[in-house]
């Protein structure tokens, strides 16, 4: 996904400093909430490896939502989770100890526009919702394939929208709330990592959509997990929307009112991750 096509909110796994804490809370209750799509994504990379993956790297890692799902997937693996920013880093420290990895899971802290982080000899290259926020993607690509073993494998992924939560009578009286706050973003077609991949030497092994659409009743944690999303599409809406729209999007996103999603059973998550995989000759 090329954010710089589109004006929709993408989590951004590099640590920005502003809302890094909102960040960080989306990423960890993607972990928790998009636990079955993260299992089938491993689960396939596994199929495609041409052997287990012995060295890992998550580049891009955040909290640690890939790094973690890669290292309960592959129980050998070592897995080093690279990320600018120290808040993420720690709260992966945290992660990482309680589910018993700090073992098999470290922190790099480094940022990929500045320089070649030593990553020695690796298996597999995780890069999910990140490398559009690099400012030279193909420099990064460049490191990536040089790290890689032959036969190793990068996996790229992006979101292809925003995920939508909401159902359809939701508006304040005006239904069809949701819609037009995706309409406002503007958001702009996937970008198609083929050719970059290719450019830097890879080989396309795959390019897959998973598509999430996840019904109600759901765990409780999807509740904050839209309403979080939600919060952080709403930052990026002043002006882009009627006055009325905006009060019914507050309402929809507030802790304590009746019409809030904490106290909604009726939430879906929808939307869909496209996955490249390339693999080094």
């Amino acid at each position: 996904m090329n954010t710089a096509d589109t004006n929709a909110p993408r989590p951004d796994h590099t640590g920005a400093d502003a809302g890094t804490a909102a960040v960080a809370e989306i990423l960890e209750l993607d972990a928790e909430v998009l636990r079955t799509y993260l299992s089938e994504l491993t689960t396939w990379l596994g199929d495609l490896s041409d052997r287990e993956p012995g060295r890992i790297v998550d580049l891009g890692s955040g909290t640690g939502t890939g790094a973690i799902a890669l290292a309960q997937r592959f129980p050998r693996a070592e897995v080093s989770a690279v990320d600018r920013s120290p808040q993420m880093l720690h709260r992966l420290t945290v992660r990482v100890s309680a589910l018993s990895l700090a073992d098999r899971v470290r922190g790099i802290q480094a940022d990929l526009d500045e320089g070649r982080p030593a990553l020695g000899t690796v298996d597999l290259v995780w890069a999910a919702a990140s490398l559009h926020h690099m400012g030279d993607p193909g420099r990064v690509l460049s490191h990536v394939f040089d790290a890689l073993r032959p036969g190793g494998l990068l996996a790229v992924t992006e979101m292809d929208f925003f995920p939508r939560f909401l159902p359809e009578d939701i508006g304040m009286g005006r239904p069809g709330l949701e819609a037009r706050l995706h309409a406002a973003l503007n958001e702009g077609p996937a970008a198609d990592w083929t050719d970059h991949l290719v450019r830097a030497g890879f080989a396309l092994e795959a390019a897959r959509p998973f598509v999430i659409d996840l019904p109600a009743p759901l765990p409780a944690a999807t509740a904050r997990y839209a309403q979080v999303c939600l919060r952080k599409l709403r930052s990026h809406l002043d002006g882009q929307l009627p006055a009325e729209d905006l009060a019914a999007l507050d309402a929809v996103t507030d802790d304590e009112g009746p019409h809030g999603v904490l106290r909604r059973d009726d939430l879906t998550v929808r939307t869909t991750w496209t996955t490249w995989v390339g693999r080094r000759p």
